[in-house]
């Protein structure tokens, strides 16, 4: 169930972006785009690695983030 509808302004001062997609629960929103290979930060911290580029306003989870930590859903490399 999405929280967020694609096409909803979200504000972050001093500008807003607007969602590319509906945003589930507990899924984070891209505010500035994000290079394939470049590290995904959020609340200051790297949380992973985008696999692709992500553009703003687009959901960030595990479809276009590897975590840096391992994700628990995959065996051991």
């Amino acid at each position: 169930m999405a929280v967020i509808r694609k096409g909803e302004e979200i504000i972050k001062s001093p500008s807003s972006v607007m969602t590319l997609e509906d945003i589930p629960f507990g899924h984070k929103i891209a505010i500035q785009p994000i290079k394939k290979g470049a590290k995904v930060i959020k609340y200051g911290e790297p949380i992973g690695i985008a696999k692709n580029d992500i553009a703003i306003g687009a959901c960030v989870h595990v479809h276009n983030l590897e975590s840096e930590r391992g994700r628990g859903d995959k065996g051991a490399k």
